[in-house]
């Protein structure tokens, strides 16, 4: 699914759910989370605020859309067949979906004691109710499939490139990591959405929902929650990527304009709030050498020529550009993902490129692109 619910109800769904999420956040773990996805250790919190605004507002029109498909149905309740059917257009992201729900039964089966031997049986022989997440899904892509694609994912064991990718990241990561590091990263990489259930849905507002999704559903949003965010980070650090400049390449200068007007307004604010800096202090206007002071002019003139003078005030002005630019946050030198970052990734994830893009829908065009289906 490439767009966003666009009815009417849209937006006072979202100002509710915010209202009464407010009290709540997941920017703690939210800093947690994006660490153990490839941010820097000590991820920003202005990041992870708007990492949050964008999961949350993301996962309230996916709420509203799979409420009107159930509605559609006939259903009391928002069930995994409601958000199946939203995401079967996404191939990929659907098959991530199909293993997971297979490994939430796989481990399940493991919580209640059920030995190896007979988790293969029940895996060949398609036992419902070992398989109750898988056996949900498999009826109801079998019911709506028409060419055997959706069906045919149960058996494809082909490797997905993104998990692929991120779990070699994680290994450049930890690297470089001393013990006490590894430890902290290790705990970030097993915080989700689905430890904190009550809170979660707390934080989606769901009891204020005519139409409330059931517990194989608040699995399936806090997966999508969390993939989310993983999709944001990995595509935040290809935007930073995209920002360092590279001696001898000819697209370097092609940087978006919202990067661009971005940095520019953080530059010129931070500028102004330090005016006492060596790059916004001009230099003095020279003035002619009275006759009354020829022995203070030789005795400057002979301390510049022993250079003393010239590198104390060299290194004033160095010191002071480190102040100013310490001041200016911790944006310019810190290797963490920007705010500008995120909203750049989003920008381009949702840009419509093509002959025919002017012609897209106002379907398409009212919302933005979701990130996890």
């Amino acid at each position: 699914m490439n767009n966003t619910a666009a009815s009417p109800m849209s937006t006072a769904t979202s100002s509710s759910g915010r209202s009464t999420g407010k009290s709540i956040s997941f920017a703690a773990e939210l800093q947690s989370m994006m660490f153990s996805l490839g941010d820097a250790r000590r991820p920003l919190h202005e990041t992870a605020v708007l990492v949050e605004d964008v999961v949350h507002t993301q996962l309230i029109n996916l709420l509203q859309q799979a409420a009107e498909v159930s509605q559609l149905r006939g259903a009391r309740v928002i069930s995994a067949e409601d958000l199946l059917f939203l995401m079967r257009k996404d191939k990929k992201k659907l098959r991530r979906l199909l293993k997971y729900m297979f490994f939430r039964d796989y481990k399940s089966k493991i919580i209640k004691g059920i030995d190896e031997d007979d988790l293969l049986e029940d895996k060949l022989s398609g036992s419902s109710n070992a398989n109750k997440r898988q056996k949900i899904a498999q009826d109801f892509l079998n019911s709506i499939d028409q060419t055997g694609e959706l069906l045919a994912m149960f058996e494809d064991d082909e490797i997905d490139e993104v998990k692929q990718e991120r779990m070699e990241r994680a290994e450049r990561q930890t690297r470089i990591m001393d013990s006490a590091q590894y430890a902290e990263f290790c705990e970030s990489r097993q915080l989700s959405f689905s430890k904190k259930a009550s809170k979660f849905r707390d934080w989606l507002d769901c009891s204020s929902m005519e139409i409330k999704p059931n517990v194989v559903a608040m699995e399936i949003l806090a997966y999508l929650a969390y993939e989310t965010v993983a999709q944001l980070v990995d595509l935040a650090l290809l935007v930073r990527q995209d920002m360092v400049t590279k001696a001898g390449d000819p697209f370097s200068h092609a940087i978006s304009a919202t990067f661009i007007q971005y940095h520019n307004s953080a530059e010129g604010s931070c500028m102004k709030s330090y005016p006492e800096s060596p790059e916004n202090t001009p230099p003095p206007t020279p003035t002619a050498p009275s006759a009354g002071s020829q022995h203070s002019g030789k005795t400057a003139s002979g301390s510049l020529g022993n250079g003393s003078a010239g590198q104390d005030s060299a290194k004033t002005k160095q010191r002071k550009r480190k102040k100013s630019t310490a001041a200016c946050g911790v944006e310019a030198h810190s290797d963490a993902i920007q705010p500008c970052h995120i909203r750049e990734a989003v920008r381009r994830y949702g840009h419509k490129i093509g002959p025919l893009s002017p012609f897209t829908s106002a379907y398409r065009r009212n919302g933005m692109a979701f990130l996890a289906c």
